[in-house]
């Protein structure tokens, strides 16, 4: 450890060597790196935080640049853990980074986040929240929350033992809002300053709770706005009540989507949005053309299970967990989607309705 590049954290009276080390030897996981994860990496990376972890399936695009600052143009079309690994390790040798290109689903959250000694939410949606934050709570691990809206953003610090007793997410929201109620970024607008400030707010809750201050937001939500600078601590109590899953095994079955009152579309739109799909863990594209139909389909692994054969080899479907079917046009495959969702009730079955000749073999 370098410890002229941290001279300036470590004189602080209250902070000195003794946290330095404490820092450099902890792992934290962030989990997002779009608007409120790239301060928190950076910041972190910064300070010296020993390993890092990022997880995120996105890929950089234009709109991300005004307030994602670890990316430039050349990142566009880059998935964002890889462009952000790449620029974290020019900015500190000292710490090790790790990258987890892949969306954290109730199949991988547990294996993602075991290893980390801290997890950090930076997720804009409800359902990665919900999740990240039932996982957490059956880990046992510290989990700093992060959000934003328009001109106002909160921070909280959830399953941290403190005057005996431990609350998290569930206890401050039991249940979601309707899907219409909050808007996300795409939808609402955000100013880099804002979810710059929120998520320097997660950076330091991180490095109090990795170095032992007794500051930390917990039991408690801070809520900040960015536009005229007014702010509030809000307490918050254990809620005996909260609905959770309650074991591992639970989890893994809890549907989350159906929980969040968000219907999925079985629909994969866009090219770029195939190949992150096709990118996650046990996912796998059927063609369901005949076999004497062109093009034939060689930018993609894929199964070959003409339609009129589907029903007869799902078997050899069991293995995976998410299924794409993909045909010339559309309607073939909405109909497998049709035929491997009665079959599988549990597995994520999507189409690109595009069809074939919209991907260049």
């Amino acid at each position: 450890m370098n410890i002229d590049r941290y001279s300036r954290q470590i004189m602080l009276r209250d902070f000195g060597m003794a946290a330095q080390e404490k820092l450099a030897n902890s792992s934290v996981l962030v989990v997002g790196a779009g608007g409120l994860g790239c301060p928190v990496l950076q910041v972190l990376v910064s300070s010296g935080v020993g390993v890092i972890g990022i997880a995120d399936s996105d890929k950089v695009d234009f709109h991300n640049l005004h307030r994602q600052f670890l990316y430039d143009e050349q990142d566009v079309g880059t998935p964002k853990a890889v462009a952000a690994l790449e620029r974290l390790n020019r900015m500190n040798s000292d710490t090790e980074i790790v990258a987890f290109q892949e969306m954290v689903t109730t199949q991988n959250v547990f294996s993602i986040i075991h290893n980390f000694d801290v997890i950090v939410d930076c997720t804009d949606n409800f359902t990665a929240r919900y999740l990240l934050n039932d996982a957490c709570f059956l880990l046992k691990k510290p989990l700093v929350y992060g959000s934003i809206f328009r001109h106002e953003g909160q921070v909280a610090v959830f399953n941290v033992e403190k005057e005996n007793k431990i609350t998290n997410y569930r206890d401050l929201f039991p249940g979601p809002p309707s899907p219409n109620e909050v808007p996300n970024c795409n939808e609402a607008g955000v100013l880099p300053s804002h979810s710059s400030v929120i998520g320097t707010f997660q950076a330091n809750e991180v490095i109090k709770l990795l170095t032992g201050s007794d500051e930390v937001l917990v039991h408690q939500l801070l809520i900040f706005n960015t536009k005229n600078y007014q702010s509030m601590k809000m307490n918050f109590n254990k809620n005996k009540e909260r609905p959770e899953p309650q074991t591992i095994e639970e989890l893994k079955n809890f549907n989350y989507e159906a929980f969040c009152n968000i219907r999925k579309s079985d629909d994969i739109s866009s090219n770029s949005e195939l190949e992150t799909f096709l990118s996650r863990e046990s996912s796998i594209l059927i063609d369901v053309r005949e076999a004497d139909e062109q093009p034939r389909l060689k930018s993609f692994n894929a199964l070959e299970i003409p339609l009129p054969a589907l029903e007869r080899s799902l078997g050899s479907l069991n293995s995976y967990q998410n299924l794409c079917f993909i045909c010339a046009s559309g309607i073939r495959s909405k109909k497998a989607v049709e035929i491997a969702k009665a079959h599988f009730p549990g597995k994520e079955i999507r189409h690109f309705p595009s069809g074939i000749k919209s991907i260049s073999p």
